[in-house]
């Protein structure tokens, strides 16, 4: 009888093994499907995506140059913070400077400020195309019209117009430079924290946060900060010359109202772009040659991304699958 029984419990247990055995297959099996069709699903985007890149490039189409047709007055936007990896850049504003000045029917250029400044140096090479274009075609007139702001880099644009505008209770100047800065030296010894900064050169580690300020690296950054500061001096003085009037705080780094940057010549009269459009420059039909990322190179870019990081996770599971 216990023989009967353990060759029956035997019987059993083998066919209990059996039975996981097969179960373990299928379930293999159905993963490596479903990877399957998972695998097949992501290619089948990524040749849609290629797609989609080709039909990109093989209908450009965006702002390589306005076709227009009539006497017009030329837009450009200068929307937001001035930075070269922002929507207001040097080469994205250029490149709709030199559009409008070689479209034949522009009779003049207004420039829509509305930005509360960043990069000097972007600022600074636009300032300096406007003043070559302006050179090379004296018969096109540059406006800066200024909407709710217009300080430090944006004024630094403005300057090199042939006459700005404003609102009266535009914001304008703030003629000056900063560089911010934090130190954190009280900090870390509070928490018991040793700071470890190895360098190459003594003034490699200029400015550390946490370490402690030194007066020499403290007297440069000024001495720079002065420097800029002159050089930006000198442009809003070359563009606006006489029209400036004597003021201690001009270049102080405050800003001003519209009506109260008039006084101070900072800005030449009150008004709007449709004003300047139709009784300055006398075409009243405005044509916006801004340059303007494509709805499709944004969509690339996030496909791009977005397409990356899939494939990259699907490339890790198949590498993690039985061979």
């Amino acid at each position: 009888m216990s023989e009967q029984h353990t060759d029956k419990q035997g019987a059993h247990n083998e066919q209990w093994q059996q039975d996981v055995l097969t179960k373990l297959v299928f379930a293999s099996l159905t993963e490596q499907r479903r990877t399957r069709r998972w695998n097949i699903f992501f290619k089948g985007l990524f040749a849609a995506y290629l797609f989609l890149l080709l039909i990109i490039m093989w209908f450009p189409g965006g702002d390589t140059g306005k076709v227009t047709t009539g006497k017009h007055t030329a837009l450009i936007e200068i929307d937001g913070v001035i930075a070269s990896n922002g929507d207001v850049n040097a080469d994205r504003v250029v490149t709709g400077l030199r559009n409008a000045f070689k479209d034949k029917d522009t009779q003049g250029i207004i420039l829509r400020i509305n930005s509360p400044g960043g990069s000097p140096v972007q600022a600074g090479y636009i300032n300096d195309e406007i003043t070559r274009l302006r050179k090379l075609h004296p018969e096109i007139k540059v406006y800066a019209v200024i909407a709710d702001i217009c300080a430090s880099g944006g004024y630094y644009i403005a300057a090199a117009a042939d006459a700005i505008y404003a609102d009266k209770a535009s914001l304008v100047g703030s003629i000056g430079v900063v560089m911010n800065s934090f130190g954190f030296v009280e900090a870390i010894d509070k928490l018991g924290v040793e700071r470890r900064l190895y360098t190459a050169g003594e003034n490699k580690g200029f400015l550390d946060p946490f370490s402690p300020e030194r007066k020499e690296e403290v007297a440069h950054v000024k001495g720079m900060l002065s420097q800029i500061h002159q050089q930006f001096i000198d442009v809003v003085k070359q563009g606006r010359g006489d029209k400036l009037k004597d003021s201690d705080k001009l270049f102080s780094g405050l800003i001003w109202t519209g009506e109260e940057s008039v006084k101070l010549g900072l800005v030449d009269e009150l008004g709007s772009s449709s004003y300047v459009a139709r009784e300055i420059i006398k075409a009243e039909n405005i044509v916006d040659f801004t340059p303007r990322e494509r709805f499709f190179e944004r969509l690339a870019d996030r496909l791009g991304a977005s397409m990356a990081s899939t494939l990259a996770r699907q490339l890790k599971l198949e590498s993690m699958l039985p061979q």
